[in-house]
């Protein structure tokens, strides 16, 4: 008797969700990268100022995160790094339409970048696809932002490492572990979405 083991291609099992967009490669990406900038953007918009910390409450470490997991390692940097310069050049997508270098949430813009690079990667080799492995990828990815945006902070204000953690790190956890549970919902039921699209063709 004779079995055969069926090989799917990249096309079956892509590495990250962007792979299944259809398009040509250049016109794809481009539009992919602008598109998580531009999402990133938009949901920095949604932002609450408290007497917490200087840098406000917003939606857009959940876009950093579900871009850079859905976009990959390449592409995903690439849409944060567009944030950033465009940010930096003047475009008013920041958190409450600022823009430029400096100010005390900066540092966290950066980290979006790292965090990308890092959530992508880890995506690519099919950390999404389960809801203990995506917590674990966000809880990764935050931690990063965390990390460049909490150094930021105490260099601009002349803050203590205390001090910085209690005002860059401590205000967010439970908003970020709400954000992580989400994606950790969002980004598994998009795979089997997936898969299941994939059993109706055969």
């Amino acid at each position: 008797m004779t079995t055969t083991t069926a090989s799917l291609g990249p096309s079956a099992h892509p590495g990250v969700l962007a792979d299944l967009v259809a398009g040509s490669s250049l016109l794809r990406n481009t539009l992919l990268v602008v598109g998580g900038a531009g999402l990133t953007g938009l949901c920095a918009q949604v932002s609450l100022h408290t007497p917490l910390s200087p840098v406000p409450f917003t939606l857009q470490t959940l876009a950093v995160l579900l871009v850079g997991t859905a976009l990959g390692t390449v592409r995903g940097a690439a849409a944060m790094l567009l944030y950033l310069a465009a940010g930096a050049a003047g475009v008013p997508w920041f958190a409450h339409h600022t823009h430029g270098l400096g100010g005390p949430g900066f540092g966290y813009v950066v980290g979006f970048v790292l965090a990308a690079v890092l959530v992508g990667e880890l995506a690519r080799r099919g950390n999404d696809r389960g809801i203990l492995s995506t917590v674990g990828l966000m809880t990764l990815g935050n931690a990063v932002i965390y990390l460049a945006g909490t150094v930021w902070l105490a260099m601009d204000l002349h803050l203590g490492a205390q001090q910085a953690i209690a005002l860059g790190v401590t205000p967010f956890l439970i908003t970020d572990a709400l954000k992580t549970a989400l994606a950790a919902g969002l980004l598994p039921l998009a795979w089997r979405g997936v898969a299941s699209t994939a059993a109706l063709q055969e």
